[in-house]
């Protein structure tokens, strides 16, 4: 682990490409809660900048004033250094972080001022849970540039168990190839992939998990982290109904544990109708705590053109909370025996739907309404629709070869099945290990 308290993130990557912009906006950093956020942009600060004026709205809330009475650079500053007379303003060397921007959603209208005034860097951050996000853009339109993040992905986990970009390089040449992975490399990869499902993406329980070597304590951390979640969406959930809110939630894996995992809002509660439950989804997923899948009505492209809205699955957007969701059994079944025969259609689900919506990818699959052509995932390249089939056992990809070759389906002209097998191609599908997801955005450019 990089310096024994931070973990190397992609987020890193792209905060130094920020600060070499010619003309750059000011930078909102979205997420859920507990992603990691501030930690990325506390680091960036401390290696780039000799000043990092750095205000959480909910921490210090004297600082919520600052901008009562205008907007103006030279007021704001004032304004923070009467607040804190040792923070020092310099040009082109100073970081201003407007950190819970949700707290507070007039700063947004201060951004564009800090950027036609040029003089300071400026990041702002905020938890997606409850966010009055449509204030923020609509206060900040044109003059900010978003970056959504996530909880860590597979590779960022392997850099945290001290894998570098070159040994990832190297299997994705193998990918790229389509060469079976040495024993070695497909073992150790598939253990670590193992464990990467059980403790999941959330910073701070990685750490907890690298710095200590097992799973001691991360049930309870996960646990701690749903209930933050849970406590949250009574807080911020603003004109819903709270409890309707909760009961999505946590009916999701009940829901991802059933053969359809189709979500029904008329089983989330007895009595329930859909129409109590306008918008009660919606604002799940705008939080950042879950994924939706769309059934696509026609397996064509264009993707977004094809979808019923109406016809849904919902995932964890993070693995390890599923896990931490799942009762205690299942927990010391995963953890001591390493079975994932528990729940194991929804945990493989859920981690390549997690994976994928990390590489950018939003998320779709397909359901005749016979039942018997049935596509877990959708994906594309260019020129082609590619169904992804997620087996967590061996069988039959009856569907996948149905889809593939036909003429009613002029759009798909190969496939994808992610199984726990090493990579191979039968001349319509190529295979590969579950644990390659996070590279198949650059393996199909």
């Amino acid at each position: 682990m990089e310096d024994g308290r931070w973990l190397k993130r992609k987020v890193d990557i792209y905060l130094e490409e920020w600060k070499n912009k010619t003309n750059k906006k000011p930078l909102i950093i979205r997420g859920a809660r507990q992603i990691g956020k501030t930690k990325a942009v506390e680091k960036f600060a401390e290696k780039n900048y000799k000043n990092f004026i750095n205000i959480n709205f909910v921490l210090q809330d004297e600082y919520r004033s600052i901008f009562d009475n205008g907007y103006e650079v030279e007021k704001i500053i004032k304004n923070i250094s009467f607040i804190n007379p040792k923070y020092k303003f310099e040009e082109k060397n100073t970081l201003i972080f407007f950190d819970e921007i949700q707290i507070v959603p007039k700063a947004a209208t201060s951004l564009k001022n800090f950027k036609n005034d040029g003089r300071f860097d400026v990041i702002c951050s905020g938890s997606l849970m409850g966010i009055n996000y449509q204030e923020i853009e609509s206060n900040a339109v044109g003059n900010k540039e978003d970056y959504d993040m996530k909880s860590m992905d597979f590779e960022e986990f392997l850099w945290a168990k001290g894998y570098s970009y070159e040994q990832v390089d190297d299997i994705f040449k193998y990918m790229k190839e389509v060469k079976p992975l040495p024993t070695v490399m497909f073992d150790k990869l598939s253990e670590l992939f193992r464990d990467y499902i059980i403790v999941g993406g959330m910073p701070e329980i990685v750490k907890q998990y690298v710095e200590q070597n097992n799973f001691s304590g991360i049930l309870d951390a996960q646990r701690q982290i749903i209930r933050d979640y849970e406590e949250d969406i009574t807080k911020y959930a603003v004109g819903l109904d709270k409890t309707k809110i909760l009961n999505v939630y946590r009916k999701i894996p009940v829901f991802l544990s059933n053969e359809n995992k189709k979500f029904f809002i008329t089983k989330v509660e007895k009595n329930a109708r859909s129409n109590q439950y306008v918008g009660v989804v919606d604002w799940l997923k705008n939080s950042g705590i879950i994924n939706i899948s769309y059934c696509l009505e026609e397996p064509s492209l264009p993707l977004k053109g094809h979808y019923n809205p109406d016809n849904f699955r919902l995932y964890f957007m993070d693995t390890g909370l599923l896990i931490g969701a799942l009762d205690d059994e299942a927990q010391l079944d995963l953890r001591n025996n390493k079975n994932m025969n528990t729940c194991k259609g929804a945990i493989f689900e859920n981690i390549v739907g997690d994976m994928l919506v990390k590489a950018g990818y939003e998320l779709f699959f397909y359901k005749d309404e016979k039942g018997h052509l049935e596509m877990d995932f959708f994906v594309r390249d260019i020129n082609s629709l590619i169904p992804v089939e997620v087996k967590s056992n061996d069988g039959a990809t009856v569907s996948l070869n149905n889809l593939i070759g036909k003429d009613k389906y002029v759009d798909i002209r190969y496939g994808i099945k992610l199984a726990n097998k090493n990579i191979g191609y039968n001349g319509k599908f190529y295979t590969f290990p579950y644990f390659l997801t996070f590279l198949l955005k650059r393996w199909l450019s």
